[in-house]
């Protein structure tokens, strides 16, 4: 990560047990208090103090990582991946993720606040894609133009000397959202046949925003629809050419990856984390993650603890 300790970092509790940590964006060590960082990767460096890079945990903020040397594993949300030599990993805000005790990271990151950025931009580059897969191989020449961009960004980050600081800001901004246009391209084109060439309108992106806000506590599609203000049918349009999912299956998916957090990387117990999102029946939560996972809760946690 950038070659200094991000600090920050909350352990949130349920109860008597601890969830997973979650780290804020350290606006406090950004140039300027801004919004963003950029900077070269180095090896051995912690988010916090707290927290050894090789710990499960979560961040709520953008991270891209431009690798320079590899390979790289690196777990987000279940996956391994394998990342080399001009490879991106693009992480979201709330994926949990962890780095690897084996390789060394070498190259740049960019990290990104939420709401750093106009929400025309957000929407134009799809930085919510969560469909979107993480690991991002640009061939030659998209690589050669990420570089010159993300150099650029880095060059106007430093600088605080030539603008004044609002100006300064304003071109971050549109710095920023030229290198994220590219970089949100190459995620389109990494997964063809979902919403690709057709980034999410309005409509998607405030009822993603509200299913991020309140999955936990609701799972009903026409209930989002009435507190959005929109008809269940132009909901169904917009999540689908966004996704390629329903509304009831992009909620179901987003209940269905927390309640595999939880399990995987804290000790609640199953009815408490059925609880967490939105069942507060633990038959009614099983029978629900054994549709969506083919497994029990008891099960799905045994198996992704056991040592590999």
């Amino acid at each position: 990560m950038v070659d200094r300790e991000l600090p920050g970092g909350e352990a949130s509790a349920v109860g008597d047990e601890v969830t997973i940590r979650t780290f804020p964006f350290p606006a406090d060590m950004s140039v300027g208090g801004v919004g963003m960082q950029v900077g070269p990767m180095d090896t051995g460096v912690t988010w916090h103090a707290d927290a050894p890079l090789h710990r499960v945990h979560r961040i709520d903020f953008h991270v891209v990582m431009l690798f320079a040397t590899g390979p790289v594993r690196h777990m987000i949300d279940f996956a391994e991946y394998e990342a080399g030599p001009g490879d991106l990993l693009w992480i979201r805000p709330g994926q949990v993720h962890r780095f690897s005790k084996t390789s060394e990271y070498r190259g740049t990151v960019l990290t990104m606040q939420p709401g750093f950025l106009p929400r025309a931009t957000v929407e134009a580059t799809g930085l919510y894609r969560y469909d979107l897969p993480p690991l991002l191989r640009p061939d030659e020449a998209q690589l050669t133009a990420l570089r010159a961009g993300l150099a650029q960004l880095r060059r106007e980050y430093e600088d605080t000397a030539t603008l004044p600081p609002g100006l300064h800001l304003a071109v971050l901004r549109h710095t920023l959202t030229a290198f994220l246009l590219r970089l949100s391209h190459l995620a389109a084109g990494a997964a063809p046949g979902v919403g690709e060439g057709h980034p999410a309108d309005g409509t998607f992106t405030r009822f993603r925003d509200a299913v991020e806000r309140d999955f936990a506590t609701n799972h009903s599609v026409s209930a989002y629809a009435d507190g959005l203000g929109y008809s269940r049918r132009t909901l169904v349009r917009a999540v689908r050419a966004a996704t390629g999912r329903t509304p009831k299956g992009f909620i179901d998916r987003r209940v269905v990856l927390e309640a595999k957090r939880l399990l995987a990387h804290t000790d609640l117990p199953i009815g408490r984390v059925g609880a967490a999102v939105g069942f507060p029946d633990a038959a009614n939560f099983t029978k629900f993650f054994h549709l969506h996972t083919e497994a029990t809760p008891a099960a799905f946690r045994a198996e992704v603890r056991r040592p590999s």
